[in-house]
């Protein structure tokens, strides 16, 4: 039996399940929203076009209206300014968007602090226990947010002081770019960086060593709490978008189980 009609047999089977990482996109999404003057993304739209009716009276269909960076979504080099020479989305290498993944479960501290910061001690200790991280793959950071997705309030958790969201520290962030094997880091927050990251020096300290390094970023992911911390696979399905900084994508997991 070939590889690929062993691995389509595993999945029919049950002993390789796939499992969605995506959050569903509808209005309700919540998504990045920046501070005046600054431009904001589109919120997820359908713009009906016809509906077995006058206008079309076989057929259902209709136009969407999004940004590149609305739901889960994929972060290209180019999407900030230190990777602005970098490549778009439309040129993702296949060997990113199909690759090991590993987790690192920070679940219970964030629980404890919603401004929780991930620092390379975290991820030391980490590879202590499971061994190093993968070349060319992905680190998916689990915090629990995606419990707080069914609102934007929640999912924001803003006070007058800004939003409160866990992330990564800067000096991790860097870490993460320049020293670690990785292709790409994955999160379940709005964004790679913490809510506090426009205080950080550098500001938005994940992006700007992230893209800088041209690495990627995933956003707003879901179901992280049933991956291994290692042996898994992860499929990122992005819309290659020419010259675009990102794209809403589906992504999904491989797991044995």
């Amino acid at each position: 039996m070939s590889v690929l009609s062993a691995l389509v047999t595993a999945t029919r089977s049950g002993s390789v399940e796939v499992i969605d990482l995506t959050t569903p996109l509808h209005e309700s999404t919540p998504i990045l929203e920046l501070p005046a003057p600054f431009a904001n993304t589109s919120r997820f739209r359908l713009e009906e076009l016809s509906r077995y009716d006058d206008r079309g009276p076989a057929w259902y269909w209709n136009d969407i209206h999004t940004g590149e960076h609305t739901g889960t979504h994929l972060d290209a080099p180019n999407h900030w300014v230190t990777g602005r020479d970098g490549v778009d989305v439309s040129q993702a290498p296949m060997g990113l968007l199909v690759a090991p993944v590993v987790v690192i479960d920070m679940s219970r501290e964030v629980e404890g602090d919603p401004d929780f910061l991930l620092e390379v001690a975290h991820i030391e200790a980490w590879q202590a226990e499971h061994g190093p991280l993968p070349e060319g793959g992905w680190l998916l950071y689990r915090t629990g947010w995606e419990a707080r997705g069914g609102t934007q309030d929640e999912f924001m958790n803003a006070d007058e002081a800004g939003p409160h969201t866990p992330g990564v520290s800067a000096e991790c962030a860097r870490w993460i770019a320049q020293s670690s094997p990785l292709a790409g880091f994955g999160v379940e927050t709005v964004g790679t960086d913490a809510g506090a990251a426009g205080g950080f020096d550098p500001p938005f300290a994940c992006h700007h060593f992230l893209m800088g390094a041209h690495k990627w970023g995933l956003t707003s992911l879901r179901n992280l709490g049933r991956l291994p911390a290692t042996g898994a696979v992860l499929v990122v399905c992005p819309l290659p978008i020419v010259g675009g900084s990102g794209s809403p994508t589906r992504v999904l997991a491989l797991v044995e189980t």
